[in-house]
């Protein structure tokens, strides 16, 4: 086995795409969209040059410290039960630890949580299991629905929804909602959308400018963007990511204005076509948090994606390989705090925000009731 870094990329490129285990987050069109990282792309390839294992790694420093942090998103890439690749992956990852003074590797494999014998071989490597098991604490979502697609058509994906969730796809269609594909330049005009839905269910949202250079990286070979138009009028949009064997629902957003027409579901049923057009044998619509009691407010989140009929899948989680212990338990808890920190003052600063409109519109300061 050859142990290869920042080889040749599109080499890399054409070994994910074909591979089984194809995720977007270990594409070369990803790292350049994460700028702010340095990234490194590590391949185990037998005595042809026949690359047998891939894992795209992110390394950014940590201020201060004069440590780095090395993140595989959905990596490794590879037979996930052959130990001889995994072993001189992580020798290679090890290389990288040691030139970019890393305190941390983390991985978040894309394989499901049932899969023990690789968790073991992880476990027997040195990696620890993160608890990332409620709700959205992990880097990348844990629990997430996919839906089968291998080989189905349009009509066999279309009978396997909820018999509700095709009703709203068509009278969607029938309320006059017509879905269009947009370009970057729509990003700005149709950006308050995702802010109005950032303050409704109270998450933090990426900037224009993030979306803008995400259409640069990858669109139109693996991005859309979906707009859902009333008379004229964007009323909803998604961003939907193609790579290699799947299609991923990655963001979306509606106004809170029609939202009796149903645009979601369309949408939906807009990027599953792409995917079946495109040979794809996944659709994965992303996170749903793993607290599934009805009480949960990301419960309706749950229920909507789960009338698509697609499969609760949880994944193994997050995997921490630790270099440095101190800067381990410093940064990782000083991150943590931070994200906590930013969503509260996101919520503060854009609440306060919305009830000066409300207060502009009524004039009534009893309107203020938002929690």
């Amino acid at each position: 086995m050859k142990i290869v870094i920042n080889g040749d990329v599109n080499k890399y490129k054409s070994f994910l795409i074909q591979h089984t285990r194809c995720n977007f987050a270990q594409s070369p069109e990803w790292a350049k969209l994460k700028s702010e990282w340095e990234n490194a792309i590590i391949t185990v390839e037998d005595d042809n040059g026949n690359i047998k294992g891939g894992m795209s790694v992110l390394i950014r420093k940590i201020p201060f410290l004069g440590v780095s942090m090395m993140y595989a998103p959905r990596g490794p890439v590879c037979d996930l039960h052959d130990e001889e690749v995994l072993k001189a992956l992580m020798e290679g990852a090890n290389r990288l630890a040691k030139k970019h003074r890393a305190y941390l590797l983390k991985l978040d494999t894309d394989t499901e949580i049932t899969d023990t014998r690789y968790i073991q071989i992880m476990k027997d490597l040195g990696f620890r299991i993160q608890d990332t098991s409620r709700n959205f604490e992990g880097i990348q979502p844990r629990f997430v629905f996919r839906l089968d697609i291998a080989g189905k058509t349009e009509e066999e994906v279309m009978m396997g929804f909820h018999q509700k969730w095709r009703y709203n796809i068509r009278l969607a269609a029938k309320k006059g909602v017509v879905v269009k594909l947009g370009q970057k330049e729509d990003i700005r005009r149709i950006y308050g959308i995702m802010l109005e839905t950032g303050i409704r269910d109270g998450f933090v949202v990426r900037s224009p400018e993030y979306f803008e250079k995400m259409f640069d990286c990858l669109a139109p070979e693996h991005m859309r963007l979906y707009m859902a138009c009333y008379e004229e009028e964007v009323i909803a949009w998604t961003i939907a990511i193609l790579y290699g064997n799947k299609c991923w629902y990655l963001y979306g957003a509606s106004s809170n204005k029609h939202r009796n027409k149903m645009p979601n579901y369309l949408l939906q049923w807009e990027m599953i076509k792409w995917a079946i057009e495109s040979g794809c044998e996944i659709y994965d619509f992303r996170g749903v948090s793993g607290d599934l009691n009805e009480n949960n407010p990301l419960y309706g989140l749950y229920r909507f994606k789960k009338g698509f009929n697609g499969k609760l899948t949880e994944f193994v989680g997050e995997m921490d390989y630790i270099y440095r212990p101190v800067a381990y338990f410093m940064v990782e808890k000083g991150i943590k705090l931070f994200r906590e920190l930013r969503a509260e003052l996101f919520k503060l600063k854009h609440r306060k925000k919305k009830k000066e409109v409300a207060y502009e519109e009524t004039g009534n300061r009893e309107g203020e009731t938002e929690k």
